[in-house]
């Protein structure tokens, strides 16, 4: 198998047809089956696959085309974790148009459900992707260190945590467990290219959330080593086969974002992880400069530089995209390195404020500009 993340990537998600949004709204008002709903999804997702193979990527993913929203789908499908209605709008956080007002938290203690419906999502897009032509299906779930986030950083009031767990230690060691199961339960199903996205990181190098924490006495530094080990202990065990990676996010709703702040505070603790390969936004100045990358350590992972915006639906000058690849390349060997879009197209079902056709747009000019850069792409 190719070494993968491949030199031109993707995040994971694409822009929902507009023949999806209808049946989802059909389904909402009783006017479509569960049945009838998948039906569509299955038809618009292996639509997608086709256009995925057009646009000469050799990574596929269903585009998140069942989910609401990229993390709590299926993260309120494993055991100890329910959804609900925030009091407080999870929305307001975002820079921009309010996203849905849903979230996550702890109901009993947390493990991984083994008929959890992703499975069988991904059965199906493996079958739709991987069809000899040296393509590869990737799967994409939220880190575990999200489930952490949502009870310890930035709950609501609601938690339970405290009842539920009295020694916090036990609640992360069923983190890293749920992981290992998931990992195991992908693997079997024959996944090869796993992805974690994580906004956690984000969230810790954000000024005004740093400040948050340091005040209700929480150390952000301490929370970075802690993750760290939560998502080494989810990696233990991994299959030598199969292709963890992680996408670091700073909130993509609409075309409006939560967190800034560059990589500096969290990068040793994130560079100590032992991922794959490393999806970073680079797009705009709120991700910093690349000197953080001096912590990745050359192990055999790859750095992807999310340099074009999957936000906005203007194309960024190629030779400017090749001279900060240059410029990484002080901290990283080009053969190390890969693109994609600094995040995907619809991280909730709405989507970003650009067209179909804009997004393909984007995914072209990531795949000529890898053709210039890289020889084996």
């Amino acid at each position: 198998m190719e070494f993968i993340p491949f030199r031109s990537d993707v995040v994971g998600s694409y822009l929902r047809p507009e023949c999806l949004h209808q049946a989802r709204r059909d389904f909402k008002e009783n006017r479509l089956s569960r049945a009838e709903l998948t039906a569509v999804e299955d038809r618009a997702i292996t639509e997608l696959v086709a256009q995925q193979k057009d646009a000469g990527l050799k990574v596929i993913t269903d585009g998140e085309f069942r989910r609401s929203l990229w993390h709590i789908d299926f993260l309120e499908n494993l055991n100890g974790i329910e959804g609900y209605v925030p009091e407080s709008g999870y929305n307001q956080r975002f820079k921009g148009k309010a996203a849905p007002s849903y979230n996550i938290r702890v109901s009993g203690k947390v493990s991984f459900n083994p008929l959890h419906p992703f499975l069988t999502h991904f059965d199906f897009l493996k079958k739709a992707a991987e069809t000899g032509d040296g393509c590869v299906a990737k799967a994409t779930i939220p880190s575990p260190t999200m489930i952490l986030r949502q009870e310890i950083l930035a709950n609501d009031g609601s938690s339970r945590l405290g009842d539920i767990y009295e020694d916090v230690n036990e609640f992360y060691k069923d983190l890293a467990q749920t992981y290992r199961d998931a990992i195991q339960a992908y693997y079997a199903h024959g996944c090869r290219y796993l992805q974690f996205d994580d906004t956690n990181w984000a969230f810790l190098v954000d000024a005004s959330k740093r400040e948050s924490l340091i005040t209700r006495g929480i150390d952000p530094d301490e929370v970075s080593r802690i993750c760290t080990d939560i998502i080494n202990q989810s990696l233990e065990g991994k299959p030598k086969d199969l292709i963890i990676t992680t996408h670091i996010c700073r909130g993509n709703h609409a075309s409006s974002w939560l967190f800034s702040g560059g990589y500096e505070l969290v990068a040793e603790a994130l560079f100590a992880t032992h991922y794959d390969g490393f999806f970073l936004e680079y797009d705009n100045d709120r991700a910093g400069d690349f000197a953080p990358l001096r912590y990745w350590q050359n192990n055999g992972s790859r750095v992807v530089l999310g340099l074009v915006t999957s936000k906005f639906p203007e194309l960024e000058e190629p030779e400017a995209i090749k001279e900060r690849i240059k410029e990484a390349t002080s901290y990283v060997p080009l053969e190390s390195l890969c693109v994609s879009p600094q995040c995907g197209f619809a991280s909730t079902a709405e989507g970003n404020k650009l067209t179909i056709d804009d997004q393909w747009n984007k995914i072209g000019l990531l795949n000529g500009i890898a053709k210039e850069v890289w020889n084996d792409f």
